[in-house]
């Protein structure tokens, strides 16, 4: 015999099957954090590697053979053109104008006897007591005494320059180095090494290189009517310091070579910078910020947002208007602080994801929630 089963129990196991067969309500679409892109026009820049150089560099070297008497300069101190430097024994060269000087003398005394010679005869000619032969001697005598004179003359100016060489001066203003010889040291007229080198640091320069690529898609760019350069802002530079500080003064862009280096494929740009503190020191390696112009109507895209494929090409994912991801091939041209300048794929207005990438892939349904906050970085740097 079947024993039936109690109502109740029968009723609990219905409402069980009822409640088995209905199918589990849908997973909320996943949360993402979206920027919403806009045109605006950026400050492009470049980053250049440079050096600094003295506006003026003087080699100080002896211009006459003799024995270093005295120096009279602290080394590393600033030094006056003219300013005396060194001093030289002069024994020999007063010795020498001495000479000159009696030489001249002997020769200025000829002139007076030979001209008066040459006078006489010419009156004398006419009443045939000397012969015209004998004139014409004593007129090229008075002037070849005129002639030594002068080469004498000549001499005693030479004899004067050579003394006044050993008394060596400052060819310019500026900082001195160390001396690279002392007191008793022979020195000589064209040595090849210098006696100390003076350098004019108020104002310095700072030559950088830049690829000719570069300048091709700058002039491109410019051409295109995307990027402009005309205002003033495009000839400011920024100094980076080698421990990462950046260099209180703007400087000036003055000019660029007129020709590409063959060996390296680059022009040298030259910046002028004032040096009031004496900060930038000649030979020190730095980093050239140029203000390249800037670029209207440029879509900034936060680098978080920009991903690559297995290809290495840059995407992006973006939420159109029913909240379903998409996926965008872009071209990121350079970065802009923390931002990409994108020049392809993105538009005014598009949703850029920024938060949430991992959790969405495209063709999913997304929430946009709040959107991210992201700060921008002013300056461009390749």
């Amino acid at each position: 015999m079947h024993r039936q089963a109690p109502l109740p129990l029968l009723g609990a196991m219905a409402l069980l099957a009822a409640c088995s067969a209905q199918s589990p309500p849908p997973p909320a679409p996943p949360k993402v954090g979206v920027v919403t892109l806009r045109a605006e026009p950026v400050e492009l820049t470049a980053d250049l590697p440079g050096r600094v150089a003295a506006a003026e560099t003087s080699e100080v070297r002896p211009q006459i053979n003799g024995v270093i008497r005295a120096r009279l300069f602290t080394e590393g101190s600033m030094v006056r053109a003219g300013q005396v430097l060194y001093e030289i024994e002069d024994a020999a060269y007063r010795a020498a104008l001495g000479t000159a000087q009696g030489n001249l003398a002997r020769a200025e005394a000829t002139i007076g006897s030979t001209t008066a010679l040459a006078r006489r005869y010419r009156g004398l000619v006419d009443i045939n007591a000397v012969s015209q032969q004998e004139l014409d001697n004593a007129d090229a005598a008075a002037r070849q005494a005129r002639a030594d004179a002068a080469a004498q003359r000549s001499g005693v100016q030479a004899a004067r320059v050579n003394l006044d060489f050993t008394r060596i001066r400052a060819p310019i203003s500026g900082r001195i180095g160390r001396s690279f010889y002392t007191r008793g040291a022979l020195v000589q007229s064209g040595q090849a090494d210098a006696l100390a080198t003076i350098m004019r640091t108020d104002t310095v320069y700072v030559d950088v290189t830049q690829s000719a690529a570069q300048l091709l898609d700058l002039k491109d760019a410019i051409a295109a009517g995307g990027l402009s350069n005309q205002g003033r802002e495009s000839a400011r530079v920024r100094l980076i310091l080698p421990n990462g500080k950046t260099y209180p003064i703007e400087g000036r862009l003055e000019f660029s070579e007129v020709a590409v280096d063959p060996q390296t494929g680059s022009v040298t740009l030259r910046a002028t910078f004032p040096n009031p503190q004496g900060l930038l020191l000649p030979g020190m390696f730095v980093r050239a910020r140029l203000v390249e112009g800037v670029r209207q109507n440029a879509i900034l895209a936060p680098q978080q947002g920009i991903t690559r494929d297995p290809r290495g090409r840059a995407t992006a994912l973006v939420v159109d208007a029913a909240n379903t991801v998409v996926s965008r091939r872009v071209i990121a041209e350079r970065p802009v602080g923390d931002k990409w300048v994108v020049t392809s794929g993105l538009a005014p207005g598009d949703r850029l994801i920024v938060e949430g990438l991992v959790a969405v892939k495209p063709g999913m349904k997304v929430s946009v929630g709040k959107p991210a906050q992201v700060t921008a970085a002013p300056g461009a740097g390749r």
